[in-house]
């Protein structure tokens, strides 16, 4: 394990380097209590960025959700996905999978571990954020006492536009906001729009 730590530390400040990224801490300031962190997803390094930023102390025990597909394509991938960030994979092709993506994420959380997920389900290129799956929802509604909170991630997407092998030197900042939790009667639609809302509410002003 030693060895996977010291190539998560490499990451990390290579992530750091390279973005400038400030951690804007609104909600409060980083607690060791269980979360899901749910961010806008515009980059295959939104979670590295989420990740990087948090305390040593809560990167141990914060796990991304991430897509298979992408992340086993290759040993190098398997590696960092499986050894290093501890990902939990989702196979977003299988027609009928052996577990449910919720069922997968619930586990985790059984064990005490906290989620980085993103709602959008896929990379958004545009601005603003596309509706929520409703996997959020049934995450929340399984396990109603942990916190949910909203990330923002603002410029990586121009950071590191798709395609690009190189960064572009942009500053990049995480707004992460005041936790939320579902109500115990709150329906599905009502608390995606809660949640996307709480997001939104951290992006920064539009031009």
């Amino acid at each position: 394990m030693a060895l996977e730590h010291l190539v998560a530390s490499t990451l990390c400040g290579f992530a750091k380097l390279v973005t400038g990224v400030r951690a804007l801490w609104h909600g409060g300031p980083p607690d060791e209590r269980q979360r899901i962190y749910f961010a806008n997803h515009s980059s295959h390094g939104d979670f590295l960025l989420i990740w990087a930023s948090l305390p040593l102390y809560l990167r141990g025990q914060t796990r991304p959700v991430a897509a298979a597909d992408y992340w086993l394509r290759d040993p190098l991938r398997r590696y960092l996905a499986q050894r290093v960030f501890r990902s939990v994979l989702i196979d977003r092709t299988a027609l009928l999978r052996e577990h449910s993506p919720v069922a997968l994420m619930g586990a985790a959380l059984q064990r005490g571990e906290s989620l980085i997920i993103f709602p959008e389900g896929t990379r958004n290129l545009g601005d603003g954020v596309q509706p929520f799956k409703s996997g959020i929802y049934h995450l929340a509604s399984a396990n109603p006492a942990v916190e949910l909170v909203p990330v923002w991630i603002e410029n990586l997407g121009r950071a590191m536009p798709k395609g690009a092998l190189l960064p572009v030197p942009l500053l990049c900042t995480l707004r992460f906001g005041p936790p939320i939790r579902i109500a115990g009667n709150e329906g599905k639609q009502e608390f995606l729009k809660r949640a996307q809302d709480a997001l939104l509410a951290l992006a920064p002003p539009a031009d």
